[in-house]
């Protein structure tokens, strides 16, 4: 199993779960948790981590391909 975690929530932001570097364009870092959240709707006022404002705003579901 890897050693970091995202998963898409529905209707919500990604969740993002391990040792991470989140660092922005001009390569500063971020500081961040063991779990922390994206925003992915573009909503949030505090990017690029949710901050719940997407609530009944965004409709997005991605499910990735069933691979038996």
């Amino acid at each position: 199993m890897a050693d970091v975690k995202v998963q898409t929530m529905d209707h919500g932001p990604l969740i993002v779960k391990g040792n991470v570097e989140l660092t922005d364009a001009d390569g500063n870092v971020f500081e961040t948790r063991q779990q922390f959240a994206l925003c992915r709707c573009g909503l949030s006022q505090k990017k690029p981590f949710c901050d719940g404002g997407h609530k009944d705003q965004f409709e997005d579901c991605a499910r990735a391909k069933k691979v038996l």
